[in-house]
């Protein structure tokens, strides 16, 4: 159903988007209606959550030297006691703790996220709402605490928000986590970190989870892995340049591009051109 230059422009589009506060969800669904590709068939959402584990596998080599620090901390913890007072340490469990309730509610709410949720209109209005939302905590938000000042209630209600990103495709994963970050003081690099963080777990647990139905359906070997690999290497560049970016912008940019994106969406919905 999908072929292979399909599969690469979704695959630089995931890359481009899985990590920036624009709602990869909501483009891949856009340019899988531009290309013509059933957006709401099954082994379709099975593909785009597949080629994500290319961008968390970016996120992996990436963050390498810190998730190697993170694990071994965990690891020290575990056989230790007194190691169980590092950051780290805690930092680790943190990160685990926050992940569950966007498993708990993924099981819960599938039916209605591959069902009524995927269409394009709930996009274009996600996209334009969690912008509301990115500019409140862009401007609200202190931005005084470093990644060093997380803390479980930090970690928790940052991980609960990519509930909101499940449930709306377009109000964006990053974008709910990154601006929960904002709310909670912290500054743009902790909050983005934190981010990516947040999302190795949640994601490769989707990734996982739909690979049955993405081999097991109507879709090709090949195109997926065509997909995954380019997914990859757009989403590591993609996530250096934008680590430099948050250091010394506002995300102001992003929300101006979601409010076009938004507003042209549903510009095409309501003429027809595009079907929900």
């Amino acid at each position: 159903m999908i072929d292979v230059g399909q599969s690469v422009i979704l695959g630089i589009v995931e890359g481009l988007t899985e990590f920036l506060p624009v709602s990869s969800t909501g483009h891949l669904k856009i340019a899988e209606g531009l290309l013509g590709v059933p957006v709401a068939d099954q082994s379709v959402v099975a593909f785009t959550a597949v080629i994500q584990v290319g961008a968390i596998a970016a996120v992996l080599v990436y963050f390498f030297r810190d998730i190697a620090r993170f694990v071994g901390a965990w690891g020290r913890g575990i056989v230790h006691p007194a190691a169980r007072h590092e950051h780290d340490y805690k930092f680790a469990w943190w990160v685990i703790l926050a992940t569950l309730p966007i498993v708990a509610a993924g099981l819960l709410f599938q039916s209605l996220v591959k069902g009524p949720l995927a269409s394009l209109w709930v996009v274009a209005a996600s996209l334009v709402v969690g912008s509301a939302i990115m500019w409140a905590a862009d401007h609200f938000g202190t931005g005084k605490r470093a990644e060093a000042d997380v803390t479980l209630p930090d970690a928790m209600l940052v991980g609960a928000s990519q509930i909101l990103a499940l449930l709306f495709p377009g109000f964006s994963r990053s974008g709910a986590t990154i601006s929960t970050g904002l709310l909670r003081g912290l500054d743009r690099v902790a909050a983005t970190r934190l981010s990516f963080f947040l999302s190795i777990p949640a994601l490769t647990g989707a990734g996982i989870y739909e690979l049955k139905d993405a081999v097991g359906g109507t879709l090709d070997i090949v195109p997926l892995l065509v997909g995954t690999v380019v997914s990859f290497v757009v989403a590591y560049a993609t996530i250096a340049w934008f680590l430099k970016f948050v250091a010394a912008h506002t995300f102001a940019t992003f929300v101006v591009y979601r409010v076009v994106v938004g507003v042209v969406l549903l510009g095409l919905l309501g003429t027809g051109v595009l079907p929900a």
